[in-house]
């Protein structure tokens, strides 16, 4: 009886939290509160506000902190009937881990840590903007591509950083005495930063110059990068498709389609019945020739036991 009464108030407690929770006027309260509290953050950045508002910042920050508890145990309310759930969820786990790090003592004493978990709220802000979720999201996707790009990124500025090392350490050492510098001085053209300045010089060494920088650029800065930008487009639009499927409520399924009958003639339908009727007459009298001492009424009639 006791753990029925107790479902039945977590049931009501679920229930509740979740109309709650649910509601678009609790999702603009907490955006507006993530928001105050990046302008909070900003503010603290300038010396001259600390030192004249230094108790009104704490207490802000303490209500903050106050606010935000008060809505992830809402969350955790409105999972109360099935608290498996709140833990599957990505955002819920991100939520609990920064609101909850405010409390722990070894984390309250170091202010760096501290000041970075009250950053940590402003990414929250993500979880009400559906866009900008589907970006984050995208950008997770894309992370198995992006290594095979850091990959052959990697490969290419070795090869060529080599080769420049080789032809060019004796006449630029400032940007090709070592495979570092050469890297470095080739991670900056891949962005067109500086690309004259250093075909100037290697056209200074040689003419054939031109085909070493030429070559670099189509392979680093055409070809790398608009491999890069199509890894991350294909997994913009999976997780676009992904929030749609989301958002769209589950289909019922389609009732199998009827198949038309055909009305059969008036006497093919009352031969029918007849042969139905004689059959079952038959069967009736084979019931009761095999039942021992069962009375045979007439055909149609119910055998008596």
């Amino acid at each position: 009886m006791a753990d029925a009464r107790t479902t039945r108030l977590t049931t009501r407690l679920a229930a509740r939290a979740s109309r709650a929770v649910d509601s678009p006027h609790f999702t603009r309260a907490v955006f507006v509160l993530i928001a105050a509290n990046a302008v909070l953050l900003g503010a603290e950045t300038y010396s001259g506000v600390v030192a004249a508002w230094l108790p009104l910042l704490k207490t802000a920050e303490h209500l903050f902190l106050a606010a935000f508890t008060a809505e992830i145990l809402l969350r955790l309310a409105a999972h109360a009937d099935r608290p498996a759930a709140f833990f599957r969820d990505p955002w819920n786990l991100f939520d609990l881990a920064v609101v909850t790090g405010a409390f722990l003592p070894f984390l309250r004493e170091n202010t760096t840590v501290l000041r970075l978990l009250r950053l940590a709220r402003v990414l929250r802000a993500a979880r009400f903007l559906p866009q900008l979720r589907v970006v984050i999201v995208a950008v997770g996707k894309s992370l198995p591509g992006t290594l095979s790009f850091l990959l052959v990124g990697g490969l290419l500025l070795y090869v060529y950083a080599m080769v420049g090392w080789t032809f060019f350490a004796d006449d630029d050492p400032e940007h090709f005495g070592s495979l570092g510098r050469a890297a470095l001085t080739l991670f900056l053209l891949i962005t067109l930063d500086g690309l004259g300045d250093a075909v100037r010089t290697g056209l200074e060494i040689s003419r054939w110059t031109i085909l070493y920088f030429a070559s670099f650029v189509l392979f680093g800065s055409f070809l790398l990068v608009n491999l890069l930008i199509g890894v991350v487009i294909g997994s913009l639009d999976e997780a676009r498709r992904e929030a749609e499927a989301d958002r769209e409520p589950p289909r019922p399924p389609a009732a199998p389609a009827a198949v038309p009958v055909e009305p059969l003639p008036l006497p093919l339908l009352r031969a029918r019945i007849a042969a139905a009727r004689t059959a079952l007459d038959e069967a009736e009298r084979a019931l009761s020739q095999a039942a021992p001492g069962s009375a045979t009424g007439p055909p149609g009639e119910r055998v008596a036991g």
